[in-house]
């Protein structure tokens, strides 16, 4: 049965023995080459700038005599996916080709040209992959005389390490083909994810609130870019958000934000932000350019230890809570408090999480600002000017030493003012003040992330499952989106986020619908 009909049936072609062609040999096609080629394949390689995919193949020579140097790939291995590599100058000499992966510049009408070319060039029953990170599959394949042969293909830099591939199905993409660009991304050892095809697909979409929130409070002031970078990597992630859009350059991260919030037709969730665009219009790139937000080579510079005298001997301290943090809060307080000789008392049943010192109230946030706790009643809220509120822990287990954002109410007495970090750190943690904002730092930042990645599997982008591979694997996340939400809650989620939007008001904070009704989709 030929590739065609196996394609017409809904099974699509079998791609694992395809000979490729790879248009472009910049760092992403090369990759994609090598990949290819390791995993038996005879690769064409092609770029538009003359002598580039010879130059590229004498890089992967390079690169793959370093793999064999290191103990990583046998000698034989190597030499012989080198000799499946040929670089051509002319695209006819692929004709025979049943597979190509486009990776040229981030450009519609260039894709477009350049799939029309391969289309009246290659077999009928070809596939045509994209590698585009942020352009609509659909738009790349309108004017083609087969569309349903198109699908994205997006790998991650660097391709022979990353193991994420995105498979993007356009509004035309036949599901056969879908399916089989999936089957060979798993041949080749990568971890696939279906996608569809919608802006920022996956991970860029995701990702966005990272960057976005951090940004929002930057421009009002509430942290510096040392403390937001700080908490969120005591909460696991390997790299702060500051830090993280040093390296990826700032003038691509607002790029591709910019691109993100027009093919959303400006939906303020995506809005790009004034911190950044000063920093591209004044040419702060971040290590490209030697400066960002941190000077380089120097980089993230360490944070001053702030120094917390002991706190003031209790009378009474209670635990409050019945989740993991709280037990964990309550070894610590129970190690502060020993040589005192006694221990904090512990209350399962009150609706939140954190410490009751002496009538104070050192409350892990559920969104709510310190200052709007010390004025409301209900659970956890009780009326009382000395409230200090700590941000969401993550980690439970690695409690002690992290560093952790708090805020005090502005109507707490002085006193509790510099007790609440004293507090804190007598209980392990490094204490950093930020301002009083809803959400603090981590609480906001991971509600945000949940927030889109429901909304992205509320609109059919991909599946939970395909959104916390997606988040791990490409942008190496220490857990996924939903991973996060099965050890919080949904009203958790949906608390954060509810202050959030009573804060700021607009349409960035809205809930996703999937939240609303309880993780579920229409």
């Amino acid at each position: 049965m030929s590739a065609a009909a196996t394609v017409a049936e809904g099974r699509g072609p079998d791609l694992r023995g395809a000979a490729l062609l790879v248009v472009g040999a910049g760092i992403m096609g090369a990759g994609i080459a090598q990949v290819a080629a390791q995993a038996g394949h005879r690769v064409w390689l092609h770029d538009a700038r003359p002598g580039a995919a010879a130059q590229a193949r004498g890089k992967l020579a390079a690169t793959l005599d370093g793999l064999v140097a290191k103990g990583r790939l046998a000698a034989d291995a190597a030499a012989a996916a080198l000799a499946r590599i040929e670089p051509i100058e002319q695209l006819a000499q692929a004709r025979e080709a049943t597979l190509v992966v486009e990776a040229i510049v981030e450009n519609l009408e260039a894709k477009r040209a350049l799939f029309r070319e391969l289309e009246a060039l290659l077999p009928a029953h070809a596939v045509l992959a994209t590698n585009t990170s942020s352009i609509s599959v659909t738009a790349i394949a309108n004017g083609l005389a087969r569309p349903q042969r198109l699908a994205g293909m997006h790998f991650f830099n660097p391709v022979p390490l990353m193991k994420l591939v995105e498979v993007v199905s356009g509004l035309q993409t036949d599901p056969g083909v879908a399916a089989s660009i999936f089957e060979l991304a798993r041949s080749w050892g990568k971890v696939p994810v279906h996608a569809k095809s919608t802006p920022g697909f996956i991970v860029n979409r995701i990702a966005r609130p990272y960057y976005a929130e951090a940004l929002a409070l930057l421009l009002e002031q509430a942290a510096t870019p040392q403390v937001l970078d700080a908490c969120l990597k005591a909460a696991g992630f390997r790299m702060g958000p500051c830090e993280l859009m040093d390296l990826i350059g700032h003038d691509t991260n607002f790029a591709v934000t910019q691109s993100v919030y027009e093919a959303n037709f400006l939906d303020k969730r995506y809005q790009p932000s004034l911190v950044q665009r000063e920093m591209v219009d004044g040419g702060l790139l971040g290590r490209k350019s030697g400066r960002g937000f941190y000077a380089y080579p120097e980089g993230v510079p360490p944070l001053p230890v702030p120094v917390h005298e002991a706190p003031v001997t209790a009378r009474e301290v209670v635990v409050h809570g019945r989740c993991a943090v709280a037990d964990a809060l309550e070894a610590a307080a129970a190690k502060a408090l020993a040589p005192q000789g006694w221990g904090p008392a512990r209350e399962r049943s009150g609706g939140w999480t954190g410490l009751a010192i002496d009538g104070a109230r050192l409350v892990m946030t559920d969104g709510r600002p310190a200052h709007v706790l010390a004025r409301q009643e209900g659970p956890g809220s009780r009326a009382g000017a000395d409230v200090a509120v700590f941000d969401r822990v993550l980690q439970p287990a690695a409690l002690a030493g992290s560093a952790l954002a708090y805020a005090v109410a502005p109507q707490a007495s002085a006193a509790w003012r510099a007790q609440a970090g004293a507090w804190l750190a007598a209980l392990g943690v490094a204490p950093l003040a930020v301002a009083d904002t809803p959400g603090l730092v981590v609480a906001r930042t991971v509600a945000m992330l949940v927030n889109e990645a429901a909304d992205a599997v509320q609109q059919g982008v991909c599946t939970p499952d395909a959104a916390d591979a997606a988040m791990k694997l490409g942008v190496n996340y220490p857990a996924g989106p939903f991973e996060w939400l099965a050890g919080w809650s949904i009203d958790g989620v949906l608390g954060v986020l509810g202050a959030l939007d009573a804060g700021y008001r607009g349409e960035r904070y809205r809930a996703s619908p999937w939240l609303q009704r309880g993780g579920h989709a229409c």
